[in-house]
């Protein structure tokens, strides 16, 4: 049986996109298999991951773990047209692997059929000058994705990873980190 995870943001106990979340567990396993809101003790101050990991009867397990961000500045452009991650499941092995090739860059940026998806942590953004676009076909429809693409601050495109050099900027997001945009001057310097 398959095992799902959700990994949600608790800060100054308040759970955030707590409804983005709820949607995305009620998609994969059937609605009201499973309440978040409650399970979900939000009693930490500092910012902290609430890590659920679930199945398809809805019985779970929950973790809470002290938050620290990682530092991505460079990303390797990693190609596998076979890898499927359309639910956000506890097993990994496929990401980690593709992960394992990112030589001395932070993280990878996944291009699948000759598209860009997701870094192995976070779905992606790009800046064309006027919007912020983000894949069409990511590997996983983010919780940070929907609500950003609910609120019209980023919009779908496909983004083939011959024309990145026509952006201006990258940014990542994801539950924990929102969006998060990589500081660098040009396109160039965060591809490697």
């Amino acid at each position: 049986m398959s095992k799902y995870l959700e990994t949600i943001k608790i800060y100054n106990q308040k759970v955030y996109n707590l409804e983005y979340h709820q949607k995305r567990v009620d998609t994969t396993i059937g609605q009201g298999k499973l309440e978040l809101s409650s399970i979900i003790q939000p009693t930490q101050k500092e910012l902290t991951r609430c890590r659920i990991v679930y199945d398809e009867e809805g019985k779970y397990t929950i973790e809470y773990f002290p938050y620290k961000k990682r530092n991505i500045h460079s990303l390797k452009l990693v190609f596998c047209d076979d890898i499927d991650y359309d639910k956000k499941y506890e097993n990994r092995e496929k990401l980690n692997e593709l992960f394992g090739k990112k030589e001395s860059c932070d993280d990878i940026l996944i291009v699948k059929n000759g598209l860009v998806t997701d870094t192995s942590i976070a779905n992606i953004a790009f800046f064309d000058g006027v919007n912020w676009l983000t894949p069409k076909t990511p590997l996983l429809e983010g919780t940070m994705r929907a609500k950003l693409l609910n609120e019209e601050k980023i919009y779908l495109a496909d983004i083939p990873y011959q024309e990145l050099n026509k952006f201006q900027k990258i940014a990542l997001l994801n539950a924990m980190i929102d969006f998060d945009i990589i500081t660098k001057e040009k396109i160039e310097e965060v591809i490697c």
